[in-house]
């Protein structure tokens, strides 16, 4: 296993509370290419794909919308896939798109005309695939990883739902023995009280009133999670993966204020009340034949 320890040794110290950033997330990932080795770069390529499928959903409700630029998977590039699975041909070769896009589209062509019976929104549809696809890597930090943001956002979820008499069926994705309890476990700790250990923090946490707070605490306690388990791993990938999520998270209060912390909480239990509408719609009407 590589050790970086160049790299390691020079990156500033950060703390979740600063107010400015030494650099971007996309500028750290420039800063890596010609360091990392071609498989640990894949773990960091891994990490930008939730981007890629941002640029998606969005690409499919906005076409004239310019994507997320930390997304490397072009609008031409998604719809090259989608056409060919569409006219049931070959998918062209492209090693820039993850294998769960083409599941992806084939799920979306198989529903094509049954919208209405949609239970699990298409971003969370697709969401549940990334999460299953990086939870399979090879690194057992990388896959721990993507497993306990799988868990902690569907654990805030099923209380969430339950909270406003939802069904919190539909608001779970994924199919690890966490989520299956969750959809179907009527206790208050969903019977996960002795395998879930952060699951009283994040009780604690889903009764935050001021919503600010409530997600600087999540990610405090994502923080404190990365500093425990790469505490033996000072120099190792491990180590620059949780540094570029860290600077993320930073990255992400430096641009979030209060007022949109809340806006943005009460657009999400809007559209839990009201269901969510096919965000692929759009794919549909502009490919119809």
């Amino acid at each position: 296993m590589s050790k970086y320890y160049c790299l390691i040794a020079g990156l500033p110290n950060i703390a979740l509370d600063d107010s400015k950033l030494p650099f971007t997330i996309t500028e750290f990932r420039d800063e890596l290419d010609g360091i990392l080795t071609s498989e640990d770069k894949k773990m960091i390529d891994l990490f930008f794909l939730k981007f890629d499928n941002k640029n998606l959903i969005e690409q499919a409700r906005f076409p004239d919308r310019d994507p997320d630029p930390r997304g490397s998977i072009t609008y031409d590039e998604f719809m090259g896939l989608f056409t060919a699975l569409k006219e049931e041909e070959n998918p062209p070769k492209n090693e820039h798109i993850p294998p769960y896009f083409e599941k992806f589209f084939k799920a979306y062509l198989a529903a094509e005309g049954k919208e209405s019976a949609l239970r699990i929104p298409w971003e969370d549809q697709l969401a549940s695939l990334y999460y299953a696809y990086a939870m399979t890597n090879k690194n057992k930090f990388v896959a721990d990883w993507f497993e306990l943001n799988l868990n902690i956002n569907n654990l805030l979820a099923a209380i969430t739902a339950r909270k406003y008499g939802l069904e919190k069926a539909d608001y779970i994705v994924g199919e690890n023995d966490i989520a299956q309890a969750l959809r179907t476990s009527n206790a208050r700790d969903f019977g996960l009280g002795d395998s879930v250990e952060y699951l009283p923090a994040l009780q604690r946490i889903a009764e935050e009133s001021d919503l600010y707070v409530r997600e600087k605490k999540i990610d405090q306690l994502k923080w404190e999670w990365l500093e425990e388990n790469t505490f033996f791993k000072t120099f190792d990938i491990e180590s620059v993966f949780a540094y570029m999520l860290k600077v993320e998270m930073i990255e992400r209060w430096v641009t979030l204020d209060k007022a949109t912390g809340e806006k943005t909480f009460r657009e999400l239990v809007g559209a839990m009340k009201k269901g969510s509408d096919s965000a692929l719609e759009e794919f549909k009407r502009n490919n119809k034949k």
